[in-house]
């Protein structure tokens, strides 16, 4: 793949739109047409009261009074693209079971595309199951299959892929990975190839399993856990210390810019220039979904043509904004505008 990449000429892709100021800058998401593929699936959440302890084992015992399910993992992402005001394409593969029919009909429900959304009768849905007591996060149970994509499988998702890059104008393409058996090492190189033959930029979200192997990525967006796991020293949420994440980052795979984010302590964004932005002070109810939103307005950002401090600042403040909501949930644009608005304001002054 590298030999095939290095004989590309790679750029960031001039989408002919014009560099935003303050007035432009979301006017300009409505312009922009987003691929996200990776892993989908159901987040579902059962939320209740505990008012006492089970007989039967030293465990709380949940009065069950609600059951609701939402579009996860880059179907929430795609919730976010279309939040802010940007036309999101999703392409995955769910399981050929209750839990797909479920999902089809969620993201029919927020009005998203299923035309590129693939069944396997090989695979079972991904659901993630938490439960909910007094507002406090109880347990979490999983039901999925990790492995990849079989070959006709695979096959398919690509072709699926393909045809969409011929049908639309595509600004920027997002890799959502959770590590679920979609985004393959295959198959994230063929999408890298397909994306620098037509000058799209990526921006990538990775896990550990595939985490070297977005080759030539325009924006990698780790979390720090994330890469501390990965780069050979002890790494810190200092700016040197990020900074060498960072240099590490590019020398292994060759991309232009890395943003990472620290949780409580903001983010960092490397390219041409380094900022270490702090998170606003907020109520956090739950981290759950604040990378989507994150990874979501780095990519509109980027196809827009914002600035790379505006990237970060606004990437942050979508973060942030999330994990003051129980769940997993898109970001709310217009609450979006008025923060980065005072925030500026604050700035300037």
């Amino acid at each position: 793949m590298e030999q095939v990449a290095n004989e590309l000429t790679f750029m960031t892709r001039q989408n002919n739109l014009p560099r935003p100021n303050m007035q432009q800058l979301f006017k300009n998401f409505g312009k922009i047409n987003v691929l996200v593929v990776g892993d989908v699936m159901i987040d579902r959440y059962l939320m209740g009261g505990v008012e006492r302890i089970s007989p039967e084992a030293p465990v709380p015992v949940m009065n069950l009074k609600k059951t609701e399910n939402r579009l996860g993992g880059a179907a929430n992402v795609a919730l976010n693209i279309q939040a802010l005001g940007a036309t999101p394409y999703l392409c995955s593969v769910v399981g050929d079971d209750m839990e797909g029919e479920l999902f089809i009909q969620l993201m029919n429900e927020h009005n998203l595309s299923t035309r590129h959304i693939c069944f396997s009768n090989e695979r079972q849905t991904t659901v993630k199951t938490r439960v909910i007591a007094n507002n406090q996060h109880l347990l979490r149970v999983d039901s999925e299959v990790t492995f990849d994509l079989k070959e006709k499988e695979k096959s398919d998702y690509l072709q699926n892929i393909r045809e969409l890059l011929e049908q639309k104008e595509i600004h920027v393409i997002i890799f959502q990975d959770y590590n679920k058996g979609v985004l393959s090492q295959e198959v994230i190189q063929e999408i890298t190839l397909d994306a620098i033959r037509q000058d799209i930029p990526t921006v990538v979200d990775p896990k550990n399993k595939n985490f070297w192997q977005y080759k030539r990525a325009t924006l990698f967006k780790p979390n720090l856990k994330e890469i501390a796991a990965k780069v050979p020293f002890d790494l810190t949420p200092t700016l040197e210390s990020l900074k060498l994440a960072a240099e590490y980052t590019r020398s292994k795979l060759g991309n232009q810019y890395t943003l990472i984010t620290l949780s409580e302590k903001g983010l960092f964004i490397d390219g041409q220039t380094q900022h270490l932005l702090p998170t606003q002070p907020r109520e956090i109810a739950d981290v759950c979904g604040a990378g989507d939103a994150v990874i979501s307005v780095a990519a509109l950002g980027l196809a827009s043509g914002m600035s790379l401090k505006d990237i970060g600042i606004l990437s942050n403040l979508a973060g942030g904004q999330v994990c003051e909501k129980i769940g997993v949930v898109a970001v709310d644009r217009k609450q979006l505008i008025k923060e980065y608005k005072q925030l500026k304001q604050e700035t300037e002054i």
